[in-house]
């Protein structure tokens, strides 16, 4: 299996190595907004530059690949960027591009590469990891690895030594109960998706667009759950729709709904509670737009959970 040992921000490093109970966070490239030639559930490997020494400190699991202004990136992943404001991520990425100053007054809507990765671990200093022997020394970005064999293999033996979770073999079983030098070859692994990659995903299926107005403007669209992870809900694209900030506030609240077969419906309510809810009335009963994939489409068992335990019908 190929991973890929990633060029890595000290300052993202330190800065994510500090946060406790980390389920995702989103690896930024500047200016390399290229997909790259990853599997889903492929390590990515966090190696630090070479004023650090090189070192490698960490490592997640490879989800998605997606290009996003930077403020977006901020409004999907927040502090899982690896700063502690928008502002700082800002200042870090515009100290590794070449934008003119001039540019860089646009409030992060220049583009930048996201690698979405879960179950992120961050290695403590004493339990650094050497690079590769042969690392090109002007490689600036990162390099795809065989990780079952020469430097590649090296490095993922020690990773599998220090991080009891990497699962090994299809029964998921702790590698550590396994003889030393007995860990076995790099598999992929299911990556958990956490509330980022979610958005992200959900962003992607529906093309960028609400599914109920048709709204392009990235800055009101907003990825929705249809049954809330916090009530037993999932980070599944099935579990989502692409929203307008305000009918996405509304669907929360109960105001509108969908249902299993996809149509739009809106409440009585609406009109009853705030003598108003002309802009919507005229979208009731239409068909909501729906992902390519029929594996991303809204599942009716969440769509009926809405209906019967939200919706103010």
């Amino acid at each position: 299996m190929n991973g890929m040992i990633a060029v890595t921000d000290y300052d993202w490093f330190r800065h994510l190595s500090s946060v406790k109970n980390l389920d995702e966070v989103n690896f930024w490239r500047p200016s390399d907004i290229r997909k790259p030639s990853l599997r889903e559930g492929s390590p990515v490997i966090f190696k630090l530059r070479k004023p650090f020494g090189g070192w490698i400190v960490g490592y997640g699991v490879f989800v998605r690949h997606d290009v996003f202004p930077a403020w977006l990136a901020w409004q999907n992943f927040e502090e899982k960027n690896g700063a502690p404001s928008f502002p700082e991520m800002r200042r870090r990425i515009e100290r590794l591009r070449s934008d003119t100053p001039e540019a860089r007054k646009s409030a992060g809507d220049y583009l930048i590469g996201c690698l979405m990765l879960s179950e992120p671990c961050f290695f403590a200093d004493s339990e650094w990891i050497r690079p590769p022997a042969e690392w090109p020394e002007n490689t600036v970005q990162g390099k795809t690895y065989d990780l079952s064999v020469g430097e590649g293999a090296r490095v993922w033996q020690e990773l599998l030594a220090r991080d009891p979770r990497l699962r090994m073999g299809e029964s998921g079983r702790d590698s550590r109960k396994e003889d030393a030098g007995r860990f076995g070859p790099p598999i992929l692994v299911h990556p958990r998706r956490g509330q980022g990659i979610f958005r992200s995903e959900v962003m992607a299926a529906y093309g960028r667009a609400c599914a109920v107005t048709s709204e392009h403007s990235l800055p009101v669209l907003e990825a929705a759950h249809i049954r809330p992870y916090a009530d037993e809900g999932v980070h599944e694209v099935s579990n989502g729709i692409l929203l307008r900030s305000d009918i996405h506030r509304l669907f929360d609240k109960g105001y509108v709904a969908v249902d299993p077969k996809h149509h739009f419906i809106v409440s009585n309510r609406l009109r009853e509670d705030f003598e108003n809810g002309r802009t919507y009335y005229p979208l009731h009963g239409q068909l909501i737009a729906l992902p390519g994939s029929a594996d991303h489409h809204p599942d009716p068992v969440h769509l009926h959970w809405h209906l019967q335990e939200c919706f103010k019908g």
